[in-house]
């Protein structure tokens, strides 16, 4: 693979603005090239101007080398000052305006301007140079941004260890008298200047010989509430959002926990940004020796020298950052087992497995074989036509396509997976899995192969059930074969083995519980992601209610569904069905409204709602007819779907900016054929009018069955959340690359007061 492709694959996605424009200098060189292979009839006359003029210049001002060579060492020859290519230096920088002081700016001045082709050197050079500051300023703020963020942590532990001597001991003295603070980043060898490697000593040393922690910084912390949790929910309706420490092991525990996470974050961030600055060392080591290929100069060590002496390369405080939090982290959290410690700060990377793609193929074919074998048994005993037709679609039917639908909408998410890792989305980290632990395409089509095989053999055993001809009863194991497979898939969800990827399914079942739960938790992206998912699969939710009327109530035994077409209970949780997963949602944007005052979401819940009448007026309307309902039906439908449509393309995906660079588009786009979002645009206004057949009375063609024609519209629903998905996630990486978030903001345990540094 080209450096090029190397270096683009191993950038973090949220910094690539800030890395150097490899591709850009990569093409200046391609210019400089073409020039240098024209025939010299074909060159533009060179022109002595500023550049030569320039060079004459700087030549004035050189060192004398001596008639004699008498400053030169005959033994150890050095290059010729004449020879130069390039003259580098670097400049302090003062910004008045925002009172920076101190920072340096380099310079490359370009000693062979006046010859053939110089001018496209020049450009290079000054091309490079602003590549090069970029680079170099970027780093010394992430650098100075986890320095803080270390000097944070150091209060955070002193806390923590205060907390657990006052939990073990409760009669320890709170004097600071004899104690000293124990940060995690000190320096404890003190051999040089460094902003964490102050430590007050202590007076004196306890009798076991190491020092203990000063209890004194209890006095100045209070504890976090858990604002994600249902019960810190609701206290803190009633109290304020920090509460005192009651020194109790639950405290300890749970400081642990979030300590522990945020140590890991922390070093997940000093990884990348040393991983930065070693990318762009060699990325300017490499482009400095394409320009010496191509021009035949020898300017590549003069540049590199500046890059080795600069900040990019002179400063340690990332590693020796990254020592000092593997070491803490080992010994507070890992019981002094650096394997351990290891490999949760270092977890390894995911590789791919042949095995999984060996399965996709398999159980693809498996399902193709299937298909034809139900479709050659209709058509070999004209099940169309037959008198059981209208029974089988009633009853039958409704049971498997719930897994069509959970079939569908796992292929669509593979899609937008393999879409994700292509144009580089980090929707791991938007998502906030844990590293090595998200599915990838592969897995996820694994997992909807197998569930179209299980459920096409089921369709296909379903055909071949006969009836008792005196009891006009079908056997009760054979109709049970839909019940048992939606008893499978529950129970493979909720195992609790590390089989069938547990990780995946855990985290899936804490956001489905935070979505029950709204708005007791605090809302993150993958709660009302899933929430949104929801609203798609209304068909697959109403499905579930028909399972537990069909089996519940025994109509099974008959195939028959009359008890749940004459219940008039089961017609209004028939509408109440629906309306969960919109309500869900309300809730989850009054709760981010009262966490983050953002009042576009008090328009979003507003969006909600207009969602909600519009499906309670179609179910309504479905049920009773009337020309009245028919037009309020419509009505509400029309405002939801404007209103729903705008949110979509504008809030959700950031489209339609009139003066944006991409006209009508946005700024910044992944995907390198704009059409492809007026297309998406387009595809989400027509699927988002599918409920028309409802209001239309489009409900049975006379080729298709009602219930196949409201399987259909469930489908172009599924495919349109499908595309939603993709264009949400690439608005969301993309507002994490103009904010350069690149790691998870991990809440920490304790607050303390203004002012208060740790001891």
């Amino acid at each position: 693979m080209k450096f090029g492709k190397e270096f683009v694959s191993q950038m973090v996605p949220e910094w690539r603005e800030a890395y150097m424009n490899y591709n850009y200098l990569k093409t200046l060189l391609k210019q400089i090239l073409i020039f240098h292979r024209r025939p010299e009839s074909l060159r533009p006359a060179a022109t002595p101007s500023k550049a030569a003029s320039l060079k004459r210049r700087v030549s004035l001002f050189r060192a004398f080398s001596g008639l004699t060579s008498r400053y030169g060492n005959n033994n150890s020859p050095k290059k010729d000052k004449e020879d130069e290519v390039i003259l580098v230096s670097a400049m302090e920088d003062v910004d008045e305006e925002q009172g920076e002081d101190g920072s340096k700016s380099y310079q490359t001045i370009f000693l062979r301007s006046s010859e053939d082709g110089g001018d496209l050197e020049l450009v290079f050079f000054r091309g490079l140079d602003h590549e090069f500051n970029k680079v170099v300023q970027f780093y010394k703020t992430k650098v100075e941004e986890v320095v803080k963020h270390a000097q944070e942590l150091s209060i955070q532990m002193d806390a923590l260890i205060a907390l657990r001597i006052k939990v073990n001991n409760p009669n320890s003295s709170s004097s600071s008298s004899d104690t000293a603070a124990v940060s995690p980043f000190i320096n404890e060898t003190n051999t040089g200047p460094y902003p964490l490697e102050v430590i007050h000593e202590e007076q004196e040393k306890r009798p076991n010989g190491y020092k203990m922690a000063s209890l004194e910084v209890l006095n100045h912390v209070k504890l976090n509430a858990t604002s994600g949790t249902p019960r810190s929910t609701v206290k803190n309706v009633f109290k304020s959002l920090n509460f005192d420490l009651h020194f109790n092991k639950t405290e300890v525990r749970n400081a642990e926990e979030k300590l522990k996470q945020a140590f890991i974050e922390f070093h997940e961030k000093l990884r990348i940004l040393k991983n930065y600055a070693f990318l762009n060392q060699l990325a300017f080591s490499k482009i400095m020796k394409k320009y010496d290929k191509i021009t035949s100069r020898n300017a590549s060590d003069a540049y590199l020298q500046m890059v080795e002496e600069s900040y990019l390369s002179q400063s340690d405080e990332v590693a020796k950052l990254i020592e000092r939090v593997e070491s803490a982290f080992v010994k507070h959290f890992c019981n002094g087992n650096r394997h351990q410690g290891m490999n949760t700060l270092r977890p390894k990377a995911k590789r791919d497995k042949h095995r999984v793609t060996f399965f996709v193929g398999c159980f693809f074919g498996f399902s193709l074989a299937l298909m034809v074998a139900i479709i050659a048994s209709v058509h070999a005993r004209d099940l169309l036509k037959s008198e059981g037709r209208t029974q089988y679609m009633n009853t039958i039917f409704p049971l498997y396509t719930l897994f069509g639908f959970i079939v569908l909408h796992m292929l669509m998410y593979a899609g937008n997976v393999y879409f994700w890792t292509r144009y580089r989305v980090n929707y791991s980290f938007i998502f906030g899995y844990k590293p090595g632990t998200e599915l990838g395409f592969k897995e996820v089509l694994l997992l909807g192969s197998g569930l179209s095989v299980l459920t096409l053999a089921a369709v296909l055993s379903n055909l071949e059930m006969e009836m008792d001809p005196e009891t006009k009863s079908y056997k009760a194991l054979t109709e049970l074969l839909p019940l048992a497979l939606v008893m499978v898939v529950l129970l493979i969800t909720i195992c609790p083995f590390d089989i069938f990827y547990r990780a995946n399914r855990f985290f899936l079942l804490v956001c489905l519980w935070h979505c029950i739960c709204a708005p007791l938790y605090a809302v993150t992206l993958p709660d009302f992601f899933l929430a949104d998912q929801f609203t798609s699969q209304v068909q697959l939710l109403r499905n579930l209610q028909f399972y537990v009327c069909y089996y519940g109530w025994g109509d099974f035994k008959k195939r028959n569904a009359e008890t749940c077409s004459n219940s008039e209970v089961y017609d209004i949780l028939f509408i109440v069905i629906a309306v969960v997963p919109y309500w869900i949602r309300v809730l989850q944007c009054i709760r981010r409204l009262c966490d983050g005052r953002d009042s576009t979401q008090a328009m979003n819940a507003l969006k909600y709602f207009s969602t909600i009448a519009a499906v309670v007026t179609r179910a309504i309307y479905t049920q009773k007819r009337g020309i009245t309902l028919k037009i309020v039906a419509a009505s509400t439908s029309g405002v939801a779907t404007i209103f729903s449509t705008y949110w979509d393309i504008v809030m959700d995906w950031g489209l339609l900016c009139k003066d944006s660079e991409n006209p009508w588009l946005r700024d910044k786009l992944i995907l390198p054929n704009r059409s492809v979002y007026f297309i998406a645009m387009v595809l989400n206004v027509i699927l988002r009018l599918a409920w028309m057949q409802t209001v239309l009375d489009f409900h049975e063609a006379p080729f298709l069955h009602r219930n196949a024609l409201i399987a259909i519209v469930a489908s172009l629903e599924i495919i349109r959340r499908g595309i939603w998905n993709f264009f949400r996630l690439e608005n969301e990486h993309l507002n994490n690359v103009g904010k350069f978030r690149a790691v998870k903001s991990v809440p920490l345990p304790f607050s303390y007061e203004d002012g208060y540094k740790s001891l």
